[in-house]
């Protein structure tokens, strides 16, 4: 979950001292980089599954959010969670 307001969406600068960032990383936005990282973790099989929702400050409380990436959405991980968990029973 990430807050959907103008700092997550504006590009972010990046720093190199140590090592070298993935160049999708580069002048991506937060919003970009949580989307694109939650689906490195799928791809490269290290989840099963990654949802990634946002909500600005107001409509958040009232629980509405939105989902920046179809493959993200928290329908698509909850029909793998429950046929992980059908797998099982």
């Amino acid at each position: 979950m990430l807050e959907d307001c103008a700092a997550s969406n504006r590009p972010v600068k990046v720093k190199e001292p140590h090592f070298k960032v993935f160049p999708e990383f580069v002048g991506a936005s937060y919003m970009r980089r949580y989307e694109i990282f939650c689906r490195k973790l799928v791809l490269e099989r290290h989840y099963t599954a990654a949802a990634f929702i946002s909500s600005t400050i107001e409509e958040g409380l009232q629980g509405s959010f939105s989902t920046p990436a179809a493959d993200l959405s928290v329908e698509r991980f909850a029909k793998t969670l429950t046929a992980h968990l059908a797998a099982f029973a």
